[in-house]
């Protein structure tokens, strides 16, 4: 969480980066922004939310590979079921765009 602690007088942007795999509806956070971040340094600030897919490692091709179905962790190329996820189940700060400082 940005706060005045850290000099930042004006937030521009925050970026998230939310994987299909970690229980966040990108949707619900967009639409639930504006309130959670009224009165707060990040008030009036814009989320971006970028999506990460779930990319699962396959022991029979050796390689990751993206699943493009969330219903099946199986290789999209082999058929070969896997439970080695490499990414998807992200939730992280990206970046913080700040406007404005405190002078020091």
């Amino acid at each position: 969480m940005v706060s005045s602690d850290y000099g930042a007088l004006k937030v521009h942007e925050v970026r998230l980066r939310v994987g299909a795999l970690a229980g966040v509806a990108k949707d619900a956070l967009l639409f639930c922004y504006d309130i959670a971040t009224a009165d707060t340094t990040l008030a009036g600030s814009k989320l971006v939310v970028n999506e990460v897919p779930v990319i699962l490692y396959c022991s029979v091709c050796r390689e990751e590979k993206e699943l493009t179905d969330l219903q099946r962790f199986r290789c999209p190329v082999c058929d070969t079921p896997s439970g080695d996820i490499r990414q998807g189940r992200d939730l992280e700060i990206e970046s913080i765009l700040i406007d404005e400082y405190a002078s020091t």
